[in-house]
C-alpha cells in the first residue's frame, strides 16, 4: 500500500485516510476526494493532488485518468455549490448576510454585481486559487450564470490546477509533500495577475469618465 511505501513519512490523519482511499478506490477515490475537497475546503486538494501522482508514479493508478478523475470531481462539487447558490437566489443569501456578525449585505450588491460583468472570468481563475476555487460557485447559482459557461470555465480552471499538482505528485515520487511549497508561488501568481487586470479595468473606467 502507499501508506506501507512511505513509512518514513509516517502519513496519518488526512494524508493517511486519502491515501487508503486512493490505494481502494485508485482514479474513482481521487475523484471522489476532490468531489468532497470542493464541499469541504479544508480537505486540501493541495495534499490529495500530488498524493495521487505520487501513487500513478508508483504505478498503482494511471496518471491520466487520475488527472481526469480529480477534474470531473471538481466539476461535480462545483455543480452542488452552483445548485446551492441558484437554490438560495439573491434575496436569501441577502437575508442571510444581514444576520451573520460582521458581513455588510451591501458588500453581497457588490460582489453580484462585479459577478453579473465578469463572471466568466472569476469562475476561470478562481478555480486557481485555494478556498475561493470552492466558493466562487455560490454566486455563480445565485446570478444564474448560463450552466453551459459555468461547466466550461470551471471544467478549463479545474483542469490546469489538477493536472499541475498531479504531474508534480508523479515528477517529485517520494518527495511529494514538496509540492506544498509550490502552491504558495502558483496563488500568488493568480492573485498578481487578477490585481493586474482589475488595475487595468479601473484604469480603463476612469479614463472613460474623464475623457468622454
Amino acid at each position: 500500500m502507499i501508506v506501507a511505501q512511505q513509512q518514513e513519512n509516517d502519513l496519518t490523519g488526512v494524508a493517511g485516510w486519502a491515501a487508503g482511499v486512493i490505494e481502494t478506490l485508485g482514479a474513482v477515490g481521487v475523484g471522489l476526494l476532490i468531489l468532497l475537497e470542493n464541499l469541504f475546503p479544508p480537505l486540501p486538494s493541495e495534499l490529495i493532488l500530488p498524493l495521487s501522482g505520487f501513487a500513478a508514479s508508483e504505478g498503482r493508478v494511471n496518471v491520466v485518468a487520475v488527472a481526469v478523475a480529480a477534474t470531473a470531481g471538481s466539476v461535480a462539487g462545483a455543480l452542488l455549490l452552483y445548485g446551492l447558490g441558484a437554490w438560495l437566489g439573491h434575496e436569501r443569501a441577502y437575508r442571510l448576510a444581514d444576520r451573520i456578525p460582521f458581513v455588510d449585505p451591501a458588500d453581497l450588491d457588490r460582489a453580484t454585481g462585479w459577478f453579473r460583468k465578469h463572471g466568466g472570468a472569476t469562475v476561470l481563475f478562481g478555480r486557481l486559487v485555494p478556498v475561493v476555487r470552492s466558493f466562487v460557485s455560490i454566486p455563480a447559482g445565485i446570478e444564474r450564470m448560463p450552466l453551459t459557461r459555468f461547466i466550461l470555465y470551471t471544467t478549463l480552471g479545474s483542469a490546469v490546477w489538477n493536472t499541475a499538482f498531479v504531474a508534480l505528485g508523479y515528477l517529485l515520487g517520494s518527495r511529494w509533500e514538496e509540492a506544498g511549497t509550490y502552491v504558495g508561488y502558483a496563488t500568488w501568481a493568480v492573485l498578481a495577475l487578477a490585481v493586474l487586470w482589475i488595475a487595468k479595468f479601473l484604469l480603463g473606467r476612469a479614463r472613460h469618465r474623464n475623457f468622454p
